[in-house]
């Protein structure tokens, strides 16, 4: 689904599980289990950049991941390198002027860091705000350019998309994307192979909270629903959407939920073509 959608049909995790049970394995509509891929030195670590009033949830430390074809999250792929307890917040299928600056604003309340995968024609639609999520301190990437189910397209049609995405991402940031992130994290055989010859890195997740209709889009549920599945995974890579109205009035709640618990926040990024 795309930044201007209000609802989805059903989350990108629930997607991926219904496929895999079903046995998809080929055809048009199938889903592919990658083989993890594992960097040879996956990270370097650094401090966070600047100091958190001891109230706040904060970030704990800043996770920088090389620019090249690596696949993380433990729903497709190998883990990142995190500690039992540490998360990742990462939102996707933005920019989207009407709810983007909420989900902002709610993080920086709470000095906290995230990475934002951007769908390409939301980009097009508003680079602006695309530049004041990178500006804010934040980590981007690619989400593809119209949101398709990847599997449903031609070969042809779905290396056309990957493509205009890049582009999209390019024109907004002046640099191409380091790592995608799969539409409904449907990954296909044809963007797979691609995404290793542009060196880009793979990011699945590790756990959601399914922000999306038509579960209980209520500040409860969601914080509920994060809790559970934070506490059964221990931590990781977390999915959710700036695009969706709910998610930004629930995010102040879930960010509260995840200090009280006494989660820490790592930011992923990747290093700048200036790092190589």
């Amino acid at each position: 689904m795309n930044g201007n959608a209000a609802v989805r049909p059903v989350s990108c995790i629930a997607f991926l599980a219904l496929a895999l049970s079903l046995g998809a394995c080929g055809g048009p509509g199938a889903l592919v289990r990658a083989t993890p891929v594992a960097s040879a030195s996956p990270a370097q670590v650094s401090a966070p950049a600047a100091a958190c009033p001891a109230d706040r949830l904060g970030t704990s430390r800043t996770l920088t991941l090389k620019r090249e074809y690596a696949a993380y999250g433990t729903v497709q792929h190998a883990p990142l390198p995190l500690a039992k307890g540490e998360v990742v917040l990462t939102f996707d299928d933005g920019p989207r002027p009407e709810t983007t600056p909420r989900v902002l604003d709610a993080l920086a309340d709470q000095c906290v860091r995230a990475t934002f995968f951007m769908v390409g024609q939301n980009l097009v639609a508003t680079p602006e705000l695309g530049r004041m999520v990178a500006s804010r301190g934040h980590a981007t990437a690619s989400h593809s350019f119209r949101h398709p189910q990847l599997g449903q397209l031609t070969p042809e049609e779905q290396l056309k998309d990957l493509e205009q995405g890049i582009q999209a991402y390019a024109a907004a940031f002046g640099s191409t994307p380091p790592a995608y992130r799969f539409p409904f994290l449907g990954e296909t055989p044809t963007v797979l192979d691609a995404l290793k010859a542009k060196h880009m890195t793979v990011m699945s997740v590790d756990l959601g909270i399914d922000d999306w209709a038509p579960n209980d889009m209520s500040t409860d549920a969601m914080v509920r629903r994060l809790m559970d599945n934070l506490d059964a995974k221990g931590g990781g890579i977390i999915l959710m959407h700036d695009a969706n109205g709910p998610t930004g009035d629930a995010l102040p709640a879930m960010l509260k939920a995840i200090r009280d618990k006494g989660y820490k926040v790592v930011h992923v990024r990747w290093q700048d073509t200036s790092e190589y």
